[in-house]
Order: C-alpha cells, then sequence, then structure tokens
C-alpha cells in the first residue's frame, strides 16, 4: 500500500523577499550549523543539480512502508552500515535536539561521529554531518555521484523507484562508511519498523516521548505509535526510554524482553534531579547511569530540553557501557563542555532583537505546549505576537489551541512548500481558536513577519513585545533567510 505523506551575520541584513526588500536586523543564531548556499558558483550549481534530481523522487510524506528498496541499496554498496556502531533515536518530539548532544557527547569524548537528521532547516546538506558539523557541498555532491549508480540500478529492480529519503539515508550511511566514523548518530525520518534508517542494528536505541503525530501512517493510539517506533529496538540492544505514557511504555518493555534488550527508564534509572534558568539557557543536575552530573549548563531553553538532555547523557552512557560492565560515571570536566556545545537551530532560537524573534519548529500539539511553556518560563513579554505556516496534514486546531494562552494576536500565514495550508484555511481555525479579533492574515511569509513585528514594536522599544515564529520547519527556515540567518 502506497501513503501519501555567503554566511553572513550583519547588524542590519537587507534581503529581498519575493518583489520587495524586508529590512530586519540581525541577532543571535549559530550559523556553521545551518550552511548558506557555497560561494562558488560551480559548486553551487552541482549542488542544485543533485537537488533537483534528488526532487524528482519521492518526497518525504509519500511512502510504502517497506525496508525492502533500502535494504537492496545497502546490498549492492557492500553494507556500508555495518562499519560502525551506531545510537538509533526514534520517538515524536526532541529527536534532532537529543541527536546534536549525543553527538556532542561522544565528541567530547574523542569519537569521530556521524550524524544524520531530518528535516532541514534551510540547507540539505545539514541532513549529514561529519564531526559536529554538515558535510560540505563539495562532499555532499560527490557522495551522490558516487552512490548513483548503485542508486538506478536498485531503481530498476524495485516496484518502485527509491525515495528521496531513501537516496538520503543511503548517501549517509555511505558517507559515514567513507570518513569513516568511530559511531553514527541516526534520528529516524518517520516511525521505526519500516523507516529507511531502519537497516542498522543499534547498539543503542532512544525513544524520545511519544505523542500523536503522523496519525494516518503511524496509529491513532499512543501504544499504535509505539509498536511501529519499538521496531528500531533490535537484539540484545541497549534501549533508553524517555518518559512516555503508560500505553506506549508497555508496548516499548514488551518489545525490549522479546529481543533481549537491556532498558533504562528516565524517572527510574536516570533522570533531571534539577534545573534552575541560567542566563543563556539552563544550570542542571542531571542523574545518569552511573551517578548524578552536577552544575551542567545548558545553552538551550525548556524544560523538555533538560529532559533531551537526561536521555542523551545516558544513552552515551550506555554506548560506553556505564551501568553494567563500567560502573563509574562519565569524566564529569567533559560532560560539562560537551553540553555547554550544544546548538540546536530553529528550537527556541533567537534571531533578532529589538523586538525580540523567536523561531521554533514545533508543529504537533505535544511539541506547541512544550514550547508555549518554555517561552512563558524564559521569555518575559510584555505582549507576544504568533506567525504561524503549518502544513496541512497536521493537528492544526492542536497547535493553534497550544499556543492560544501566550499568544496576544497571530499572523497566519503559509511557507512555499506545496504541503502548507493555505493561509486563508488556516485562518479559518484560527479564528474559531482566538477570536476574529485577535487573527491577521498575510498569505506571503514575509509579509506576516513585518506585521509581527510592527505590532510587537506598537508597546514601543524597552516594553518587551516579542515574536514567535512557529508551525513547521519549513516556515522556521524561511524566516530564517529573510532575517540574513543563512
Amino acid at each position: 500500500m502506497v501513503a501519501n505523506e555567503t554566511e553572513r551575520d550583519p547588524d542590519l541584513a537587507v534581503i529581498e523577499a519575493g518583489s520587495r526588500t524586508l529590512r530586519t536586523q540581525g541577532g543571535g543564531g549559530h550559523q556553521a550549523d545551518v550552511p548558506a548556499r557555497p560561494a562558488d558558483p560551480e559548486v553551487d550549481k552541482a549542488l542544485r543539480e543533485v537537488e533537483a534530481e534528488l526532487a524528482t523522487r519521492w518526497g518525504e510524506t509519500k511512502l510504502e512502508p517497506s525496508v525492502s528498496r533500502i535494504a537492496a541499496l545497502m546490498d549492492v554498496l557492500g553494507e556500508p552500515q555495518r562499519a560502525y556502531p551506531s545510537i538509533h533515536i526514534t520517538g515524536t518530539n526532541g529527536k534532532t535536539s537529543t541527536a546534536r548532544m549525543v553527538e556532542a557527547l561522544l565528541g567530547a569524548f574523542d569519537l569521530r561521529t556521524g550524524r544524520y537528521t531530518s528535516p532541514h532547516v534551510q540547507s540539505i546538506t545539514e541532513r549529514i554531518s561529519l564531526d559536529g558539523a554538515p558535510i560540505p557541498a563539495e562532499s555532499f555532491v560527490e557522495t551522490y555521484n558516487d552512490i548513483k549508480p548503485y542508486v538506478e540500478m536498485v531503481d530498476g529492480q524495485q516496484e518502485y523507484r527509491l525515495s528521496f529519503f531513501e537516496v538520503l539515508t543511503g548517501m549517509a550511511y555511505a558517507a559515514f562508511a567513507d570518513a569513516p566514523v568511530d559511531v553514527a548518530v541516526v534520528e529516524v525520518g518517520m516511525g521505526g519498523s519500516w523507516d529507511a534508517t531502519n537497516v542498522i542494528d543499534g547498539d543503542v536505541a532512544v525513544v524520545t516521548p511519544i505523542d500523536l503525530d503522523h496519525t494516518d501512517r503511524l496509529g491513532e493510539t499512543h501504544a499504535e505509535i509505539a509498536a511501529e517506533k519499538a521496531g528500531i529496538v533490535k537484539q540484545d540492544a541497549t534501549v533508553i526510554l524517555a518518559q512516555q505514557p503508560v500505553d506506549a511504555a508497555q508496548v516499548l518493555l514488551k518489545k525490549a524482553v522479546e529481543v533481549d534488550a537491556t532498558v533504562a527508564r528516565e524517572g527510574l534509572e536516570f533522570g533531571v534531579v534539577s534545573r534552575q534558568i541560567a542566563v543563556g539557557g539552563q544550570l542542571l543536575t542531571l542523574r545518569g547511569l552511573g551517578g548524578e552530573y552536577e552544575e551542567v549548563f545548558l545553552p538551550l531553553h525548556g524544560a523538555y530540553q533538560a529532559h533531551n538532555a537526561a536521555v542523551a547523557l545516558a544513552a552515551v552512557e550506555a554506548f560506553f557501557g556505564v551501568g553494567s560492565a563500567h560502573a563509574q560515571r562519565l569524566d564529569i570536566d567533559t560532560v560539562r563542555k560537551a553540553f555547554a556545545s550544544v546548538t540546536s537551530p530553529g528550537r527556541l532560537e533567537i534571531v533578532r532583537r529589538s523586538p525580540t524573534v523567536v523561531l521554533d519548529a514545533a508543529h504537533n500539539p505535544a511539541g506547541a505546549r512544550a514550547t508555549a511553556e518554555a517561552v512563558s518560563e524564559v521569555f518575559d513579554f510584555s505582549r507576544l505576537i504568533g506567525v504561524v505556516g503549518v502544513s496541512g496534514d497536521k493537528n492544526v486546531r492542536g497547535v493553534l489551541e497550544a499556543f492560544e494562552p501566550i499568544f496576544a494576536e497571530v499572523v497566519v500565514t503559509q511557507n512555499s512548500s506545496h504541503r502548507a495550508m493555505d493561509a486563508d484555511e488556516l485562518a479559518g481555525i484560527a479564528v474559531e481558536v482566538f477570536g476574529e479579533d485577535r487573527v491577521q492574515v498575510e498569505p506571503r511569509l514575509d509579509d506576516a513577519l513585518e506585521a509581527a513585528i510592527t505590532l510587537a514594536e506598537e508597546e514601543g522599544e524597552y516594553a518587551g513585545g516579542g515574536v514567535l515564529v512557529t508551525g513547521s520547519v519549513i516556515t522556521v527556515g524561511e524566516v530564517r533567510l529573510l532575517l540574513g540567518r543563512g
């Protein structure tokens, strides 16, 4: 069954937005995490050609639930995914941030890492990282060209061509083997059992919090979704479980028993002992599998990021054998250094000041609730304006309802994706949630951003007005570009 589914950091950025110019103040962000287009015209041309070829394949929301095609690709490539151990991460929210934390910890202990995450914020090259940085555009193009003949061979043998995501997964696994890496940190695209990434056998399987998302593909209950995500739990692996709904936890524990996997659960074997808001982030005490880690500074906001940190720490401890053969905690100074270096673009990321503009890629109700809670905790906005652009296949009402308590007004818009919900359709739902007086419609994203900034500025320079852009990774990425962040 087929299911549809030149880096710069100016104080004043002037960028073309469609047919008009939008003037905005820069500020914040970590440019290295989100690479700009290649400066070399020939490299940029080559990358665009690869992107165009990939775009002819099934997108990430259209898939046929099996791993037969990616397994065939791995076979003709010589099983590159077997060349290194891996940490495999699934869940509903927090996967990318957790993967980045795991990567930072492993790198701090002098391991060469490969990280594969999705979707990307701005550049497709973000999805494949080596040693904590996206691979250069030249390497991305070279990797694609290296595996292209094998991709075409598999295409000719299968009922359906390899999808966009399957080809990228093959590229990542090949790049990691070629590097070579000491360990791969791999985030699933969707689900687990039939996700293209699931041709690896992760030494450690991580399950971040499960909630209702992609219900048309994964199931309509926590238990059904958990059953699909449990597919990444392999024989004799170690499973790191974030706090889960009871029915989801039962399914995951049952799968662990079936494959003789060792389980560590947040709130029992590891967790967050304490957290304090700090300038630029939060100060944590984490209980790991080998003991407590005090005074850990995490430069990310929100309680959910503290929980992601606990999960990431336990995953790395499990990878190193802490809690079993090795009972002692990891070197605390190295752990502190690693967490202090973590970034997560598009996750409560401040990209402008006066007024403050924050980007967050929350796109389902659970993520939106976590973001709303974090915004209320961290920022002292006197008036917060929302800019919301969502995909039409999401629980849009649930997202809007989560943000309603913190938005004084909301500007609804749409991004450039073909999946984007029409701004007028989104406005109809927003009016039901917010009331007509609190909703403004601006179909163009640049107009929406400017309108929100204008509304926030009505509070005055020192009154604390702010803007939160949210609803979709694509919306966040496009606003990053509008604000000169890539």
